[in-house]
C-alpha cells in the first residue's frame, strides 16, 4: 500500500487548508452522516466535525501513516481504506473530498457512483488541484522521461487526470438537483529553497520519489534545476506558485 509522509505534506499546512476552507464555506446543509474521502492528516476531518458538531464524522485514508496522526483528534471515526472501493454502510449526508480524487482515474464513473452514496437531499463537495498544464507538473512529466529516468518511473506519468470544470457540470447536472462547478487560481506565496520542489515532494512527485528508493534525491534535484527557472525566486526571497483548482458542491 501506498504511503504518504505527513511531515512533508503539511510542510506548507497553511496553503493547503485555504482551498478546503473555501469550499466548507460554500457548504449549505446540515448532514448527519459525513464521510472525509482521502482524509490525510485529519485537519480538515476536525473542521468538518466543528462545523456539523451533531453529524457522525468518517474519516478514510489508504495511508496508514496519515491516520496514525489523524487519530490523535478525538470524536472521528478513522478508516483505513481505499476510496476506489468504498461503500459506506449507510449513505451519507455529506460526502467531502480536499485534493485526493485526482488521484483515481476514470471520473466519468467514480462521481455518479459517489451521488449514488448519497442519502436524498445529501451534498457532494469536491476540490481537485488542476495544475497539470503548468510547471510544476509538465516539468515533472518531462524529468521522469528524460533519458536518465524513463525506463524506471516514465510510466507513471499521468496526464491531465481532472478535467475541465464544464466535464464536471455536464456529467453531474443531470444527476443533482442543484450544482456549483468553479475554478480558482491560488497564488501561494513560499519561502526557502527550491519551494515548489518542496510542494510536490509531499504530493505530484511522491510516486516517483517511492518507485525510486534511494536515488529519488537525485531526482528531486534534477527536477528543481528544472524548476528554478520557471518558478525564479522574487527580490525578497519568496516564490509565487500559481496553483489552479476546481470546486464542485452539488446536492442530490
Amino acid at each position: 500500500m501506498s504511503e504518504w509522509d505527513p511531515g512533508q505534506y503539511l510542510r506548507y499546512e497553511d496553503q493547503r487548508l485555504r482551498p478546503a476552507i473555501d469550499l466548507i464555506a460554500r457548504i449549505d446543509a446540515s448532514p448527519a452522516e459525513i464521510w472525509d474521502l482521502g482524509c490525510g492528516t485529519g485537519a480538515i476531518t476536525a473542521l468538518l466535525a466543528e462545523r456539523w458538531p451533531e453529524a457522525t464524522v468518517h474519516g478514510l485514508d489508504s495511508s496508514t501513516d496519515m491516520l496514525d496522526r489523524a487519530r490523535t483528534i478525538a470524536g472521528v471515526d478513522w478508516v483505513l481504506g481505499s476510496i476506489a472501493t468504498w461503500q459506506p454502510g449507510e449513505p451519507a449526508g455529506l460526502i467531502f473530498s480536499n485534493a485526493a480524487l485526482q488521484w483515481l482515474g476514470d471520473h466519468a464513473r467514480l462521481f455518479p457512483r459517489l451521488v449514488d452514496r448519497l442519502v436524498p437531499g445529501g451534498t457532494l463537495a469536491v476540490q481537485m488541484p488542476r495544475n497539470h498544464e503548468e510547471p510544476s507538473h509538465t516539468l515533472l512529466a518531462e524529468t521522469a522521461r528524460s533519458s536518465r529516468w524513463a525506463g524506471l518511473v516514465g510510466h507513471l506519468v499521468q496526464w491531465a487526470p481532472v478535467a475541465e470544470p464544464a466535464f464536471y457540470h455536464d456529467l453531474l447536472r443531470p444527476l443533482l438537483r442543484s450544482l456549483d462547478v468553479w475554478e480558482t487560481t491560488y497564488l501561494h506565496t513560499l519561502t526557502g529553497p527550491d519551494p515548489v520542489a518542496q510542494w510536490t515532494r509531499g504530493t505530484a512527485a511522491r510516486p516517483f520519489l517511492e518507485a525510486l528508493g534511494a536515488a529519488g534525491d537525485e531526482f528531486m534535484e534534477e527536477y528543481a534545476t528544472r524548476l528554478r527557472a520557471a518558478y525564479p525566486a522574487r527580490p525578497d526571497g519568496t516564490t509565487l506558485f500559481p496553483m489552479r483548482r476546481v470546486f464542485i458542491v452539488g446536492r442530490k
